[in-house]
């Protein structure tokens, strides 16, 4: 443990700033691109059965999943945002309390959602906006996923989540890259003819093996490295003391309503798509698999950093903390700025490397450009959110949650699709951005201002 310590500290207290995001970022940016690739293969191999049912079931099962988000977020994100903070505090008792009531009511949630899902399966896929054609598919993929796959999900998440808490985002990415190079070998056996032609439940039933295999790897890995890592398995340590619990919900919170409303958002989403037909719901699922590459890339930083930032933020060392923020921004516009042109001038390319079929090609390409153009404007959002949760301030990432989805994009999905029909759908997204980015840099300068007021700065 004190080896441990003495690499934590350097790391946060005196590497130089860009090698410390790097170094907490890259590693989290490179598996949730290994998880990325996973996801469209997933995708590509079912668009390799040239069937429009099988790719709108993996796209209307999207907001079940999205749900293991919700219970990650509100116990993975508020969790390792109170581990930093208390070591930067160096109150490790607190750390390892916070890792394990986290990590086991994280654990609790994954039952909930399985048992659930199980027992309302009907009424589930219903509100998922299945119908007559697409309910089977739906259903075989929902069963692997998440009736069986909630727990080996949700469970893998958060062991990545605390591991990179203390620093350790190598470790933590190696764990989710094992399980998602796993799904990718066993996705064309599993969903091709050749091989056991399972179509979408094929796909369902790779990311579940794949999912016990990556939550293998982190017990073993924590097992291991007990006396070195303040992530706990000793169910002794779960604490029912106001102020874990509470400090971990403030932060974890606001995730939960922000998957939530991306599930209603999703929902509503598809549910409209749907009156278009199988082949529109594949290409909004096409494009909104490969848009979720550089929202990766941006979350991957904006959270990756948190650890660096909270853990300054409470040690005192508020210039470092400014200086993360900062570069952190400057890599992250950066980037996003690329994958924007990147978009508009090969959208139809990218789309039709997944599938062949005009319709879906040209439709996808539209999307494509709208999430495209959305981007920098996310950017400024998902910081702001994160230097809220690293300072432990739950407040401002609720309102976000909430303007984003219930005042801004499900009222944009719903206007512009009686203004301009699916073209203008592919647009809410960039016009909540846009609005959003206006109000984070605002709530931005609130909070440096009350932290100077307060003389924390």
């Amino acid at each position: 443990m004190q080896k441990n310590k003495v690499s934590r500290e350097e790391l946060f207290e005196k590497t130089p700033v860009w090698k410390a995001i790097f170094t907490l970022t890259i590693p989290m940016i490179i598996s949730s691109m290994v998880s990325m690739v996973y996801n469209l293969s997933d995708t590509f191999f079912v668009g390799e059965l040239n069937d429009s049912v099988q790719n709108a079931a993996i796209t209307l099962t999207a907001p079940a999943m999205t749900l293991f988000y919700g219970i990650t977020n509100l116990f993975g994100i508020g969790a390792s945002s109170l581990m930093s903070r208390s070591m930067g505090r160096k109150d490790m008792d607190t750390v390892k309390r916070a890792s394990a009531t986290g990590l086991y009511l994280a654990l609790a949630g994954a039952f909930c959602l399985s048992m659930i899902t199980i027992v309302f399966n009907g009424p589930t896929l219903h509100i998922l906006g299945t119908d007559a054609e697409t309910f089977q598919a739906t259903k075989d993929y929902l069963f692997w996923t998440v009736c069986l796959g909630a727990v080996p999900g949700i469970m893998s998440i958060m062991f990545s989540y605390l591991l990179r808490a203390e620093g350790h985002s190598l470790q933590a990415s190696i764990g989710q890259m094992s399980g998602c190079i796993l799904n990718i070998i066993l996705d064309p056996f599993f969903i091709l003819p050749f091989g056991l032609n399972l179509g979408a439940a094929g796909a369902g039933l790779a990311t579940f093996l794949a999912n016990c295999v990556a939550c293998t790897y982190f017990l073993i890995l924590i097992w291991k490295e007990r006396d070195r890592t303040s992530v706990c398995l000793n169910p002794s340590f779960i604490t029912l003391k106001k102020y874990v619990i509470l400090e971990i919900l403030i932060v974890g919170i606001p995730g939960v309503f922000q998957n939530v409303l991306n599930v209603l958002s999703m929902t509503i989403l598809n549910n409209i798509v749907a009156g278009y037909g199988p082949d529109t719901v594949a290409s909004v699922g096409i494009a909104n698999k490969i848009n979720q590459l550089p929202i990766q890339i941006v979350f991957g930083f904006t959270q990756g950093v948190m650890p660096l930032i909270g853990y300054n933020y409470a040690a005192g060392k508020f210039s470092r903390m400014q200086e993360a923020i900062k570069k952190t921004y400057v890599i992250t516009l950066s980037s996003l700025s690329c994958i924007l042109i990147l978009f508009n001038l090969a959208g139809q390319p990218i789309i039709r490397l997944f599938m062949d079929n005009n319709v879906i090609v040209e439709t996808g390409a539209w999307f494509l450009s709208g999430f495209g153009f959305s981007l920098p404007f996310m950017c400024v959002d998902f910081m702001v959110v994160g230097i809220s949760m690293a300072f432990g301030m739950g407040k401002p990432a609720l309102i976000f949650s909430f303007l984003r989805k219930l005042f801004l994009e499900i009222p944009f999905i719903l206007l512009l699709n009686m203004i301009a029909g699916v073209m203008g759908i592919a647009y809410a997204q960039c016009a909540t951005e846009v609005i959003m980015a206006i109000v984070a840099f605002f709530v931005q300068w609130a909070i440096l201002k009350k932290c100077r007021t307060e003389g924390k700065m």
